[in-house]
């Protein structure tokens, strides 16, 4: 089965092999005409071959339909248009016929073959009829019949073959550029929903990450102004010289908390876009969110700032051991402040699930790592409960800013009844 150009994508789709109406609507058009082309020249045939003119007309008429199948077997009406060419009948189905051939997707070689065959045809036929009528002054033997028979041969036949193979060529390139446009489009489609779900993932990650900056900046200093205020309010009477000092202590620390606030909030305010909301995809408003909270926090605390750290802890209450081992030296910015904020948030743990427990914080430099540990000791069941409040995402933005360096994040209880925090970071150390 052959098709021409673009109908062989519709084969099987509409009325029979007719993809689009008017293509049907053309076609029988076609075949009418050649039917009635070649029940008029059936009458001659009729004469020629001894035949009733009824059996004449109505041979033409069905070798005239035969042009009805041209989309489908193009091969087939142009062997008709060869078979009938003795007869002298058939000349728009062989024009039609040569043309659907060389559009269609029929291999070349088949259709040079049936080209030729069918030029052959006409030219031995418009011989003999140049030959029957030619005057007889003119030498019927000489070049003249030959040459004009070649002539009028090609150039019926020449045109609806070149045409066809045009029309075939140019319909085989839309195609061509049709499907690469669509596979551009599915590309493109895929590109688009890979961006988008980066996207997405991109703005839960860094809501992620903001959330834990404003965590760690405010959860400790709010977490040990309560117990500060918890201790006040238990010695107000008996110790006011005590009281002042933790008064004094949590405005200290609220004044502090305010602070890291403010500057990491006003970097949020720097990093935001001015324009228009709807004009700001989500996904640029979220980077520069995230990278304001880091650089907020680039200037952040880092790892000579621990003993001040317990400091604050021991005048809390809590009985607070840092233990330092091995040569310490710098290590990148985001090392030593990944550092601090797992001690920190380990010490905030302590206050809220542990109060009067003993704590032992260990800071270990080695050669390729850098490792710290809070382990802290069973609940002193004498400490008042302060009440704080905890929202279960401690260890989490612990586990999620350790990893995230390429780091080792260990937590758990203790036989002895306490909690112990480990993390283990690469040294990434600097000059």
């Amino acid at each position: 089965m052959t098709t021409t150009g673009a109908d062989r994508d519709a084969v099987g789709v509409g009325t029979w092999w007719w993809g689009r109406r008017r293509s049907a609507v053309l076609d029988v058009g076609l075949a009418l005409v050649s039917a009635l082309e070649c029940a008029v020249e059936g009458v001659g045939f009729a004469d020629k071959a001894s035949l009733p003119v009824p059996v004449g007309v109505l041979f033409g008429l069905v070798v005239g339909a035969a042009l009805l199948v041209r989309r489908r077997w193009p091969i087939a009406v142009v062997l008709v248009s060869i078979a009938v060419a003795p007869a002298e009948m058939g000349f728009l189905m062989g024009i039609v016929g040569l043309y659907s051939l060389a559009a269609s997707e029929v291999p070349r070689r088949i259709t040079a073959v049936l080209a030729g065959m069918s030029t052959l045809a006409v030219f031995v036929v418009t011989v003999v009829r140049m030959r029957q009528d030619v005057a007889q002054d003119i030498d019927p033997s000489g070049w003249y019949v030959p040459s004009v028979s070649l002539f009028m041969t090609l150039g019926l036949n020449a045109p609806p073959v070149l045409f066809g193979l045009y029309i075939g060529a140019r319909r085989r390139l839309m195609e061509s550029l049709r499907e690469r446009a669509d596979s551009l489009e599915q590309e493109l489609s895929l590109l688009a929903d890979r961006a988008e779900q980066r996207a997405q993932w991109a703005r839960q990650e860094e809501r992620t990450r903001i959330a834990r900056e404003m965590h760690d900046v405010v959860a400790h200093r709010v977490s040990l102004m309560v117990v500060h205020a918890a201790a006040l309010q238990a010695v107000a009477l008996k110790d006011p010289q005590k009281a002042v000092r933790n008064a004094a202590l949590v405005g200290d620390m609220g004044r502090q908390a305010l602070t890291e606030l403010r500057e990491m909030l006003g970097v949020l305010r720097e990093g935001a876009v001015p324009v228009a909301p709807a004009a700001v995809p989500l996904a640029a408003v979220g980077r520069a969110a995230a990278a304001a909270a880091e650089a907020a926090a680039e200037d952040g605390p880092c790892l000579d700032a621990l003993e001040a750290l317990c400091e604050q802890s021991r005048l809390a209450g809590a009985a607070v051991e840092l233990v330092v081992t091995g040569e310490a030296r710098p290590y990148a910015p985001e090392v030593e402040r990944t550092a601090y904020r797992v001690v920190q948030e380990a010490l905030t743990n302590v206050h809220k699930h542990a109060s009067g427990a003993e704590v032992v914080v260990r800071l270990a430099h080695r050669e390729a790592e850098v490792a710290m540990q809070v382990e802290n000791g069973p609940s002193d069941g004498s400490a008042a409960d302060v009440g704080l409040p905890s929202g279960g995402n401690g260890l989490v933005g612990m586990r999620e800013r350790v990893v995230r360096l390429g780091g080792v994040f260990v937590s758990g209880p203790t036989d002895a009844g306490g909690f112990r925090v480990s993390a283990v970071l690469p040294t990434l150390s600097v000059g």
